[in-house]
């Protein structure tokens, strides 16, 4: 199998209360399955890291503000749109459920176990 560009999909405010250290340490297991998946082979991409500086480019002052909502569903799934494949890691999270509704409407692959990833050939 080629690389395949993998969106993560999980929490990332989901369950935290919009405490900062909470959404951080949402950040690091999303970045940490992003780790998995390029180790597999493929390129892993979270939403967030493309959205998050569109936000604060566009005026954003903090995590889930009404500017911050503008871009974060909207620019996961332009993302979505050019990916072959979803990596739904665990956790509650509305967001990254519409991302899997999003990818299987799209006809996309969606992985919910990192075993599940085939091994890309170099």
């Amino acid at each position: 199998m080629t690389p395949q560009l993998i969106l993560i999909a999980g929490p990332y405010r989901s369950g935290t209360d919009g405490d900062s250290q909470r959404i951080a340490a949402n950040l690091r297991r999303l970045e940490q399955a992003a780790l998995q998946v390029y180790q597999r082979g493929h390129v892993p991409v979270i939403g967030e890291w493309l959205a998050l500086p569109l936000a604060a480019a566009a005026g954003s002052t903090e995590h889930g503000d009404a500017i911050c909502q503008e871009y974060l569903y909207p620019v996961a799934h332009r993302l979505i749109a050019q990916c072959q494949a979803v990596y739904r890691i665990e956790g509650a999270s509305a967001g990254a459920d519409k991302d899997v509704q999003v990818a299987n409407e799209w006809g996309l692959a969606v992985y919910h176990r990192l075993e599940e990833i085939p091994q890309a050939v170099r």
